[in-house]
């Protein structure tokens, strides 16, 4: 048997917010103690104070990891500074967590680091894992591949990268009672039933197809020989003129206008199968260059997507209701990383997003807004994406 309970507090004082969560989902538990235990806490309080009150509700040696975020939920609450906890029981399943340091002197040697901490044992027939990491070395795309690559393939991986509130300044990962920048955390789930793990979209196509043809690291200065951001207005101009009266200044000046459009219509990559979703921000308005949250190559073929309000809250629906079709039985909860630009999209809806969720769920579950979301099955090769949902639905 497994349960699962989560705690949401919107208290000022981040110590007592952090208590009163834990506290929450404690209560809430089958059981006196929690086998595991993940937090989400709104990096507008202090990330210290939380964790440290958090680990004194459900016990310093439980198996924790967490990060800050920009937004947080359970399936009683949708709030934008608060926190979020999630905590796990069970019998028939072991969660083991570990921590992957200095990301950006190299990937590989962070994910190696963090995988000696998680010897694999044939005492299960089943394999998931959790990851969170920091963003800012702009290598999330890379760092979700060689973490499969060293977990294997058979083993499905749901995640999401940390957040800051859109200050793109501090978006550090928790384990245990630590609280680290440029590290990843992963939780290694070990168990008798198969989870499930889901993503979705609901953006399309809105622009012919367009190739990157200069571009370094994250930073892409020219789309088809002209400027990136010309590129991307001669795109969606008539869409913002029609839906929002603005024409090119609206991209030229820092705004929340600017940051709607740029969440509203982002960049997909065709990988057959469908679209991965990129989102950008303007790096030098002036110069006309974007900026995206991983590298994106030369000659990468790109197409402008857009993502109504009603068509988020429908893949929402959906992938919810498809993680819980892939587990056998009544889910016991879920995690779930949904993306900071839906909110830029949805506005006071996206609380409808998070409903349409409880109601496919119908159990407990918590989640955070994060930079980008993770999940990788059997047979995929591109793990990263961005303004999705990801949901992992942990069996009962």
């Amino acid at each position: 048997m497994t349960s699962f309970a989560t705690g949401i507090s919107t208290v000022e004082d981040g110590a007592s917010a952090g208590e009163r969560a834990a506290g929450e989902a404690i209560e809430a538990l089958a059981t006196d103690a929690a086998d595991f235990v993940q937090v989400f806490a709104s990096s507008r309080y202090d990330a210290r104070a939380v964790l440290d009150s958090v680990r004194a509700v459900v016990g310093t040696e439980t198996p924790l990891i967490g990060c800050t975020s920009t937004g947080e939920f359970t399936q009683a609450a949708t709030v934008e500074t608060g926190v979020a906890v999630a905590a796990l029981s069970s019998e028939t399943m072991r969660v083991r967590t570990a921590l992957g340091t200095d990301i950006g002197d190299g990937v590989t040697g962070a994910v190696r680091d963090a995988m000696a901490d998680l010897p694999q044992t044939e005492s299960y027939p089943y394999q998931s894992a959790l990851v969170l990491n920091d963003i800012k070395s702009g290598v999330t795309e890379q760092l979700i591949r060689t973490v499969r690559r060293k977990l294997g393939p058979r083993v499905s991986v749901a995640g999401g990268t940390a957040s800051d509130n859109f200050a793109l300044d501090r978006t550090p990962v928790f384990h245990g009672g630590d609280i680290v920048e440029d590290a990843l955390v992963i939780a290694r789930i070990e168990s008798e039933q198969r989870v499930g793990v889901a993503v979705d979209h609901g953006h399309e196509p809105v622009s012919e197809s367009m190739t990157i043809t200069e571009a370094s690291g994250p930073v892409v200065a020219e789309i088809d020989g002209q400027p990136a951001l010309d590129a991307y207005y001669d795109a969606v101009a008539d869409r913002i003129e029609a839906q929002f009266g603005a024409g090119r200044e609206a991209l030229l000046e820092n705004s929340e206008l600017r940051t709607k459009i740029l969440g509203e219509y982002e960049f997909g990559l065709d990988r057959g199968d469908g679209y991965t979703i990129r989102w950008p921000r303007v790096r030098d308005a002036e110069a006309g260059t974007l900026q995206f949250p991983v590298e994106m190559p030369e000659g990468t073929v790109v197409r402008v997507m857009h993502g109504a309000p009603d068509d988020q809250i429908d893949s929402a629906r959906r992938v919810a209701t498809e993680a819980r079709s892939m587990i056998d039985g009544d889910p016991a909860g879920a995690f779930v990383y949904d993306c900071a630009c839906r909110e830029i999209i949805l506005g006071d809806r996206f609380g409808e997003a998070v409903g349409a969720m409880t109601e496919a769920l119908d159990s407990p579950f918590a989640g955070f807004e994060t930079y980008g979301e993770t999940c990788m099955r059997k047979g995929q090769r591109n793990g990263y994406h961005n303004t999705t949902t990801v949901v992992m639905v942990i069996p009962s």
